[in-house]
């Protein structure tokens, strides 16, 4: 599979709830953005978590934590107790890896892996997860309104109503959807 044949990362502001938009339309047609162990390389660099490499099992691993997380914000968006199973799974990647907070000169945090392995970068996803779910951020978990989609995401928008995960994607799709229907119910027939 080439690099032009896996499709786009859905990045959004917050670590742990974009690692769960690697697998998105959960309730439609799901799409595996991370196919490949090359491509969740890819991803972390993207978030400035370098990794040397990454194996199939690795993969599983990353999987299984998105997985993990998704569930655990999923219930915290929907105001329900997270798991027991998803709070252990959680807890187990952040101190399975070893990963320091850094303070840069710009006064920005940023991580440092100890090993620039998938393990340290997962322990990394797994602590921001932690953040989230511990309310030690100004926001809320919320759930994408899309009827294909449901993706958690963190909603730091200032009246704190945010509805779909990305409004180019989902938010665009939803209102063209309520746009042509409405349409279709408003035209009269002709006669």
């Amino acid at each position: 599979m080439s690099a032009r044949a896996f499709p786009e990362f859905r990045l959004g502001k917050v670590l742990a709830t974009s690692f769960t938009a690697t697998l998105t339309e959960r309730c439609g047609e799901p799409v595996e953005r991370i196919p490949a162990p090359s491509r969740l390389v890819d991803w972390l660099a993207v978030w400035g978590l370098m990794v040397d490499s990454c194996t199939e099992t690795q993969l599983d691993h990353a999987r299984e934590l998105r997985e993990t997380i998704h569930a655990a914000v999923t219930a915290a968006g929907n105001q329900k107790p997270v798991p027991f199973w998803a709070v252990q799974g959680i807890n187990d990647y952040s101190v399975g890896g070893q990963a320091s907070a850094i303070l840069t000169s710009e006064g920005s945090r940023e991580w440092r892996l100890g090993s620039a392995s998938v393990e340290d970068a997962l322990s990394v996803i797994a602590a921001d997860a932690i953040s989230i779910l511990a309310g030690e951020r100004h926001g809320r978990i919320a759930l994408c309104a899309s009827p294909t989609c449901q993706a958690a995401f963190f909603d730091t928008s200032r009246s704190g109503t945010r509805r779909w995960c990305e409004m180019n994607t989902c938010g665009n799709r939803e209102k063209k959807s309520r746009f042509f229907a409405n349409k279709r119910n408003n035209s009269s027939p002709v006669g």
